[in-house]
């Protein structure tokens, strides 16, 4: 894929900054995708969605005026996108919804910058924080602290690595969903179980990709989110969270109970990273304390829409709607974040509650507790209910799909 120079990245961000949209293309069709038409559409903004793999929640929002079908092949991607770009009359805010998808568009950000209204910075910085490898160096040089982290290039240097057990398995970067990248981390108790692991992983990606990092211990209580709107690296809005829980419950692919919390020591921190990375856009940075050491350890950057975003509207701050008046250079309104507001998805956080009850990490009590309201659900809308209609099937399809693939669930 093409990359674009220091100098271009910047002459394209300013070319892109330069358009101003008058309606939203959002790329992806998940439900990180419908909050996002929700939060936009519910303003009048007209909002059209190019739906990419199975889970299609966004293409059926009330709020979402045509879906396109994202194809498979790098060139009909970029002929969609000009297409797109040049019908209706509109100037399109281009907006991603998933790792990949916001990695394509920065990846090609010269070109589309000259079309669209981007929401994502050029490759060279959306690098530091798609890929592990980068954010950790970047944030270490910034004084913010990560987890030990190992990158042994073959299985030689894996045998030969001094580490207490238990360690994780995890990708530094996704760029194609397998075993390893759907479950985002595998857990290794000894040093045969590792090998054997290391060996299963290198047969479906690079051992370039792959990384072996400390065990951070301590449950939901101790993963913190802060969510942020940047412009070159300054702080426009932010608000911190708790991602409660998660599933599957030891490496979430996705949380499914998160609320917003007061938490004055991790801005200092992100606003250090997002400032030297010179970050411009929709940014989650996941961190997890260290329950033993005490320590604040940054464990990812997620550089596009997070799951959980629509707990942000509820809370007080609109992400897409407030990125969508910074883009138009209007009058953007101060935005305070209200501390103690719930958001669930109540598909994945069932089965997740039930498994913490059963190995009694959770009560019952304590789980009907978190879920009395208020609280936002992240799919369930009163005005926009045909999502939630179609979940379940859609759920039970990818269910059977990954079990017939041997994916795991």
């Amino acid at each position: 894929m093409n990359t674009a120079t220091g100098a271009q990245a910047g002459e394209a961000q300013a070319t892109s900054a330069a358009l101003k949209p008058t309606a939203a293309l959002v790329l992806g069709s998940d439900y990180r995708a419908l909050a996002a038409v929700r939060s936009l559409g519910r303003r009048g903004v007209p909002v059209h969605v190019i739906a990419s793999g199975n889970d299609r929640l966004a293409s059926f929002s009330r709020y979402t005026r045509a879906t396109f079908h994202w194809p498979d092949g790098e060139r009909d991607r970029l002929e969609l996108l000009e297409r797109l770009a040049r019908a209706d009359g509109e100037t399109w805010m281009l907006l991603p919804s998933h790792d990949e998808l916001a990695a394509f568009v920065s990846q090609h950000h010269q070109r589309l910058a000259q079309l669209f209204a981007l929401t994502t910075p050029p490759w060279e910085i959306f690098r530091l924080t798609y890929d592990k490898r980068g954010t950790y160096e970047l944030a270490q040089s910034v004084g913010v602290d990560c987890p030990a982290t190992f990158y042994p290039r073959n299985r030689s240097e894996v045998e030969q690595l001094e580490l207490t057990f238990p360690v994780i398995l995890k990708p530094a970067a996704k760029p194609e969903d397998n075993l390893l990248t759907l479950a985002k981390a595998w857990r290794l108790d000894d040093r045969d179980e590792l090998l054997r692991r290391y060996d299963e992983a290198c047969a479906f990606m690079s051992p370039d990709l792959l990384m072996i990092q400390e065990l951070i211990p301590g449950g939901g209580t101790a993963q913190l989110s802060y969510a942020a709107l940047a412009e070159s690296g300054e702080v426009l809005h932010s608000l911190v969270a708790r991602r409660t829980r998660q599933y599957p419950a030891d490496f979430g692919r996705a949380s499914t109970f998160v609320e917003t919390i007061e938490d004055p020591g991790l801005e200092e921190p992100s606003r250090r990273v997002l400032e030297a990375a010179r970050f411009s856009g929709l940014v989650e940075l996941e961190y997890k304390i260290d329950e033993q050491s005490g320590r604040t350890l940054l464990l990812d950057m997620n550089p596009r829409v997070w799951g959980w975003q629509s707990l942000c509207t509820r809370a007080g701050v609109d992400f897409p709607w407030l990125l969508w008046l910074h883009l138009r250079d209007e009058d953007v309104p101060r935005a305070e974040a209200t501390p103690g507001v719930r958001w669930v998805r109540l598909s994945t956080d069932l089965p997740t509650a039930i498994a913490e009850i059963v190995r009694r990490r959770l009560s019952l009590r304590s789980y009907l507790a978190s879920l009395r309201p208020p609280h936002d659900s992240a799919i369930f809308a009163r005005d926009d209910l045909k999502p939630a209609l179609v979940e379940l099937p859609m759920l039970m399809g990818t269910l059977i799909r990954r079990l017939v693939s041997r994916e795991g669930v």
